[in-house]
């Protein structure tokens, strides 16, 4: 049975929850510093449902940036959770005998852990989700110390691997980990350009952690890192200096990432300055969206990052893609939508298969059959099932760009 919050309990708990995210780093694949907000942050959307006579709701939360510098990331996210929800309730989904739907409500918490903490703590005690998607692992780290006794489920859309280190039993981990790029990224810039690596990742602590993944991995096959340095990018829109003094070292590689569009800037910012070797991109910027903004993908030549989520063949692929631009009148469907819509089937069929809307434990216990049971037309790319630790297991695939165009490069 799912606990009743009593209000002490709650802003007990509620205070801890803002005592323990002030020492808590926005470690997240998006993370910035940025405080100013629209007003409406802090106001619920709720998607409600259409019931009929006898259909019952279940409520799935969202906290993560709706305004702001981050505002379009969260919207990717939301919206992938959003399209998958409208076409479930088309019909709703039964369990013994009771048809359910599926409501949203979502908050802004401008990518500040803090702010997730207390706008999960308000949807556990307003609405009781049983689940609740969280697009930053600040955010994550945060609501962990606190989910498996508000008895809710986290899925979490953030690649950092260490948030599987608290054994979190209701954590479900969208995307893949970003240590699988490690490697391919590695031969790719090795094997193309050389050896000699600049560092000029995103500030936040998820910079902070790829850059110590990749690092050791990068020397162990005989590079050598001749520059280190990060871009607060919710302060800095100008990166001439940090880029020529990366340059001033001569590398072969350039190691970058943050947010898609001041990402696509510092390589627009190194070509124009003469660099000509590759570029290595974190899995938080996405190269479709940066060849939006930078007029195609001629002067991202040299790249190496995720595969478009559109450069799958699958056709349940081709559809979602084409789906979600009319729906969203969006240049892109990015695999933020993509991964989250997906993972929406996968949570609702483990529901199904659990027999329960609100057991968390047993729909996590029935996940792996929930993601046998996806329908063929949802399966916008191969998810394989989940791991022990709660992360689920995709194939996927890295990308290049070469001559202007977008080949795939295999993972392992």
């Amino acid at each position: 049975m799912r606990m009743t919050k009593k209000c002490l309990l709650f802003g007990i708990l509620g205070f801890l929850i803002i005592l323990l995210a002030a020492c808590v780093d926005v470690s997240n694949e998006e993370s910035t510093d940025e405080t100013d907000s629209d007003p409406v942050a802090e106001e619920t959307t709720t998607d409600e449902a259409e019931v009929e006579e006898g259909e019952k709701v279940v409520k799935i939360g969202y906290s993560g940036p709706l305004s702001g510098p981050g505002a379009q990331y969260g919207a990717n996210v939301l919206n992938g959770v959003k399209m998958a929800a409208n076409e479930i309730n088309e019909n709703g989904f039964e369990i013994d005998g009771t048809t359910y739907k599926i409501e949203l409500v979502a908050l802004d918490d401008k990518y500040l852990p803090n702010e997730t903490g207390v706008n999960v703590k308000r949807m556990v005690s307003e609405d009781d989700p049983v689940a609740i998607y969280i697009p930053h692992s600040g955010g994550v780290f945060a609501t962990q110390e606190f989910n498996e006794e508000d008895d809710f489920i986290i899925m979490a859309y953030t690649s950092e691997p260490r948030m599987y280190e608290q054994g979190n039993e209701l954590l479900v981990g969208v995307p893949p980990k970003y240590s699988v790029w490690r490697e391919p990224f590695t031969d790719y810039m090795m094997e193309n350009f050389g050896p000699k690596m600049a560092m000029l990742p995103t500030a936040s602590q998820y910079g902070k952690d790829w850059t110590e993944s990749i690092t050791p991995v990068w020397e162990e096959n005989g590079g050598e890192i001749v520059f280190e340095n990060d871009i607060d990018f919710s302060k800095e829109t100008d990166y001439f200096t940090v880029v020529t003094n990366a340059l001033n070292e001569n590398p072969d590689v350039l190691f970058v990432g943050g947010p898609s569009e001041p990402t696509a800037l510092v390589i627009k910012q190194a070509k124009e300055l003469g660099f000509e070797g590759g570029f290595m991109i974190m899995d938080q910027a996405k190269i479709e969206e940066m060849a939006g903004f930078l007029g195609g993908y001629e002067m991202l030549n040299g790249s190496i990052g995720l595969l478009p989520i559109e450069s799958y063949e699958m056709e349940a692929t081709q559809e979602f893609v084409k789906t979600y631009k009319e729906k969203f009148d969006a240049d892109y469907a990015t695999s933020e939508s993509a991964l989250n819509y997906q993972s929406m089937f996968a949570l609702v069929e483990a529901m199904k298969a659990a027999g329960s809307v609100d057991d968390t434990q047993a729909i996590m216990d029935a996940f792996n059959k929930g993601i046998e049971n996806i329908p063929e037309e949802n399966m916008v790319t191969t998810l394989t099932g989940i791991n022990e630790d709660g992360s689920l297991q995709w194939e996927s695939e890295a990308a290049a760009v070469e001559n202007g165009e977008v080949i795939a490069i295999p993972v392992d």
